[in-house]
């Protein structure tokens, strides 16, 4: 599949070396030549020197062939308008946005632009780690029948396998992050220290799930 990604910075960076050594198709923007250093040295993608919300820019990055495409430069406006036109010129289906500002992410993220706030983001993970344990919903069905809840469980259900903890809570595991790497579940993994797991629940309340998880689980005799 072909990737376009504008901004070379650490993150665009990174995304375009780990897609190009996945073997996919890339090409990455900036406007700065001198960003295409943080590449990695085994890079084969095309760099494309310009503005990336510039359509014609785009179109040398070979927008109209890409599965998807990511604007993860420093700047919010240029990152929401390239944004914009990779999906509206260009009608690229997969389309996400870098955006500092969490208000500004909330509003795109209405008008059908994905978004990631990177301090929004960066400061629930430092939360998510003081905090005591806690499920919140992080994305539910504009019908409200299934949600998806983050929930931090307490050091009482380490050890658990996964299948385990879906028998005693009544919700499915999806996936996991552990040590930064997020991995689809499975029934034999086993519940560590700081592992973020994600559930699949009907409806929308977290209430029970996270209550659950923050007491010792309720085995049978």
């Amino acid at each position: 599949m072909h990737f376009v990604i504008m901004g070379c910075g650490r993150v665009g960076a990174r995304l375009a070396s780990t897609l190009d050594a996945a073997g996919h198709s890339v090409a990455i923007i900036d406007q700065d030549s001198k960003a295409f250093s943080r590449l990695s040295p085994d890079f084969s993608g095309r760099r494309v020197t310009g503005v990336g919300m510039d359509r014609a820019c785009l179109r040398q990055a070979n927008i109209k062939d890409a599965y998807a495409f990511a604007a993860v430069s420093s700047g919010d406006n240029s990152n929401i308008i390239a944004a914009r036109v990779a999906r509206e010129v260009f009608h690229v289906e997969h389309v996400v946005a870098r955006i500092y500002d969490p208000t500004r992410a909330y509003l795109y993220e209405r008008l059908g632009i994905p978004t990631v706030a990177s301090v929004q983001r960066t400061t629930e993970s430092v939360l998510r780690r003081m905090l005591p344990p806690d499920a919140s919903l992080i994305w539910s069905h504009p019908t409200g029948s299934v949600g998806l809840v983050n929930a931090t469980p307490s050091p009482d259900w380490y050890g658990l396998t996964f299948r385990l903890i879906e028998e005693l809570t009544g919700s499915r595991i999806v996936f996991t992050s552990r040590l930064g790497t997020i991995r689809t579940a499975e029934p034999d993994f086993v519940v560590q220290e700081h592992d973020q797991l994600y559930f699949a629940i009907n409806g929308t309340d977290s209430v029970p799930l996270r209550d659950q998880l923050s007491n010792p689980p309720k085995m049978e005799d």
